[in-house]
C-alpha cells in the first residue's frame, strides 16, 4: 500500500491565540478556537480566516468548538466555574452575534470537551465533583442543557478526571455511542455509554498514571467496536514508560497497547482516524502511522482532525497546520 504525504504547511492566521478547539465541517469549512475568546473560522479551505469575538468572553479560554455548518457553532470554555469560566456559547450567524446558552457555578465543574451526535443532541463534559464526573446534554442543538444524573456514572477515582487539551477526551459515534477517557488516577479509564448517556459502564486500561499530568488525552472511533485512545506524560513529552497509544476491538470493554512509537511513550495530546491512517499530534509534533509510524512536523500542536485525506492541526501562538494525504488503496481501513 502507497502513501503519498505533503510536507505539512503552516498555514497563516490573523492570531496569536494559543488553538486547542479544532472541528473540520468539510472541505472547506474549519472552525478553531482558543485563549483570549479566540474563534476562527474559514469557508475558502483555509485560505482566508476570520477571527470572530464573543462579547462577553473576552478572557475565556475557549478548548472545545463543534460547528454545524460555515453558520451553526457552539463552543465551550474551560476554567474554574467558581470563577466564572464553564460557559456555553452559540452562533447562528457566523458568529456575528453569540449566545451565552448556558453556564454552571459549582464548584470543581470544568468543562473539558464538547462533541454532538447530530444537529440535536451532543454531550459536554467536566471533572468530577463529589465523586462523579459531570455531564451535560442537549437536544436542541445547543440552545439549553441539562446535567445528567451523577449517579448514573460509576464513580471516580482518587485523583481521576479527564484532560481539556484538544477536545477529543470524549468522542461520539453512531446515533447513541460516546465514551471518555480519564487520566490522573491509579489507572486510566475509558467510560461507555451505548444510550445517549443515560447508562454507563467503565473499563479499565494497560495505563498506569505515575502523577496528575498522565493519562489518556484522546480518543477516536472508526466505528461503534474499533477505537484508539493516546496519551501520555505531558510533563514529560519526549518520553516515558506508559504506553501513549492503545487500541480496542470491542468498543472499549478491553483496550490492549499499539503498536509503540520511537522514541517510546512520547506525548500525545489528540488522535484522528482517517482513512487507513492513525494520525496523531501533541507537543512534539505530528505523526502519521500507515504501515507504521512516521513523524511528519515537529511543531508544537494540541489538536489534529482528518478529513478525506487532509488533516488540520492547531496549537500554540496561533498555529495551524495542514497536511494532506493520498493512498493507492481507496478502500483500506484503519488498521485495528
Amino acid at each position: 500500500m502507497l502513501l503519498t504525504v505533503a510536507a505539512a504547511q503552516q498555514v497563516s492566521v490573523p492570531t496569536k491565540a494559543s488553538l486547542r478547539g479544532l472541528n473540520v465541517v468539510s472541505d472547506k469549512i474549519i472552525w478553531a478556537s482558543g485563549t483570549d475568546g479566540t474563534v476562527l473560522r474559514t469557508i475558502d479551505g483555509g485560505k482566508n480566516w476570520s477571527v470572530i469575538s464573543v462579547a462577553g468572553g473576552e478572557k475565556l479560554d475557549f478548548r472545545g468548538v463543534h460547528a454545524f455548518d460555515a453558520n451553526t457553532a457552539v463552543i465551550i470554555s474551560s476554567g474554574p466555574a467558581e470563577k466564572g469560566q464553564a460557559r456555553i456559547y452559540r452562533t447562528s450567524d457566523a458568529g456575528k452575534k453569540w449566545t451565552q446558552v448556558y453556564e454552571q457555578k459549582t464548584p470543581g465543574i470544568f468543562f473539558d470537551a464538547v462533541s454532538f451526535w447530530d444537529r440535536k443532541n451532543g454531550i459536554v463534559l467536566s471533572d468530577p465533583v463529589q465523586g462523579h464526573f459531570a455531564l451535560f446534554t442537549t437536544h436542541d442543538g445547543g440552545s439549553t442543557w441539562k446535567q445528567i444524573t451523577p449517579l448514573s456514572l460509576p464513580p471516580a477515582l482518587p485523583n481521576e478526571g479527564a484532560f481539556a487539551a484538544s477536545n477529543s477526551c470524549l468522542t461520539v459515534h453512531g446515533k447513541a455511542e460516546v465514551w471518555f477517557a480519564t487520566g490522573g488516577a491509579s489507572v486510566a479509564r475509558v467510560f461507555h455509554s451505548g444510550d445517549r448517556a443515560k447508562t454507563w459502564t467503565v473499563a479499565e486500561t494497560p495505563m498506569h498514571p505515575k502523577n496528575s499530568s498522565s493519562g489518556i488525552f484522546s480518543l477516536a472511533f472508526v466505528n461503534s467496536k474499533e477505537g484508539v485512545a493516546v496519551g501520555g506524560d505531558y510533563q514529560h513529552p519526549e518520553s516515558s514508560d506508559l504506553p501513549n497509544v492503545l487500541r480496542t476491538r470491542d468498543g472499549g470493554k478491553t483496550w490492549s497497547p499499539g503498536e509503540p512509537t520511537d522514541p517510546a511513550g512520547i506525548y500525545f495530546s489528540s488522535v484522528a482516524l482517517d482513512h487507513h491512517r492513525i494520525v496523531v499530534a501533541g507537543i512534539k509534533g505530528l505523526w502519521i502511522h500507515s504501515a507504521g509510524w512516521k513523524q511528519e512536523s515537529t511543531a508544537n500542536l494540541n489538536t489534529v482532525e482528518c478529513r478525506r485525506g487532509v488533516c488540520w492541526a492547531v496549537g500554540p501562538k496561533g498555529l495551524v497546520l495542514k497536511t494532506s494525504m493520498v493512498d493507492e488503496d481507496k478502500n483500506a481501513h484503519v488498521p485495528m
